[in-house]
């Protein structure tokens, strides 16, 4: 009789300024590889836009980020958008995300299966991110070492690479990171797709189709509501990012390489 499988929520936070077939894409790529693991079974997804407070340059409004997301997962039958996130009045730490999502999936799970299952297989929840994520963790102030550890030891982390970038590297030069390495699985993409929302939003303020970088649907939303102008782009310009400012509030220890 064939092993039963941990079921597995996939969480992806960040922009989503706009989303991108790209983003949409690395649930797939997630869910394909860590059922190739044998362990685990991919149960849902989560896009998780930040709140308007998170201070990036060029963020347009949380209620357009999220309207643009759900209108781009209408074709998925696993994948979901979560406002809570973008709701708070202040930014909030991924692990803070993190522990929302998965106290509400653990309840959920507990409601469907009922609080005497004897099962020990109870869901888990990991952070799904590109490759380049890893190195956020070495920008000094950026990151707390304890949400580090949470993050990555408690949670972990389903990496995806993209173009040359080789996040075993950055694995392998952090101490915390290269200790909890089992956690932290790495997916290869073999069909290249840089599209990236920093070019998309360009294009857009230059005039220029982006016609087959995201879905029809979301190029309409953007086109109605004139988002991503030059105007738009100033937004937030000499803004320091809320995580940089939230963390500077406690000592941190520094990443420095």
């Amino acid at each position: 009789m064939a092993a039963r499988r941990v079921p597995l929520v996939l969480l992806a936070c960040g922009s989503f300024n706009p989303i991108t077939n790209q983003h949409m894409r690395l649930f797939e790529l997630a869910r394909d590889h860590m059922h190739s693991t044998g362990q685990y079974q991919v149960v849902g997804g989560i896009v998780s836009p930040v709140s308007d407070s998170y201070g990036k340059q060029g963020l347009v409004l949380a209620k357009h980020r999220v309207a643009m997301a759900e209108l781009a997962l209408q074709s998925s039958n696993w994948v979901t958008v979560d406002e809570w996130e973008s709701q708070q009045p202040d930014w909030t730490e991924t692990v803070v995300t993190m522990r929302y999502h998965y106290g509400r999936i653990l309840k959920e799970y507990e409601r469907s299966v009922g609080m005497h299952n004897n099962s020990n297989l109870s869901p888990q929840l990991k952070l799904l991110c590109g490759a380049d994520f890893l190195d956020t963790f070495k920008i000094p102030g950026l990151w707390r070492d304890d949400h580090v550890e949470e993050l990555v030891g408690h949670f972990g982390l389903v990496c995806v690479s993209r173009g040359e970038l080789q996040p075993e590297r950055a694995v392998h030069e952090s101490d915390l990171l290269s200790y909890r390495r089992h956690n932290i699985f790495h997916v290869r993409e073999w069909v290249k797709n840089e599209t990236s929302a920093t070019e998309v939003r360009r294009a857009l303020r230059r005039g220029l189709s982006v016609k087959y970088l995201l879905p029809d649907s979301v190029i309409e939303y953007i086109h109605r509501h004139n988002l991503y102008t030059e105007d738009s782009e100033m937004r937030n310009k000499s803004a320091v990012l809320r995580p940089l400012v939230k963390q500077a509030q406690e000592p941190v220890k520094s990443l420095d390489d």
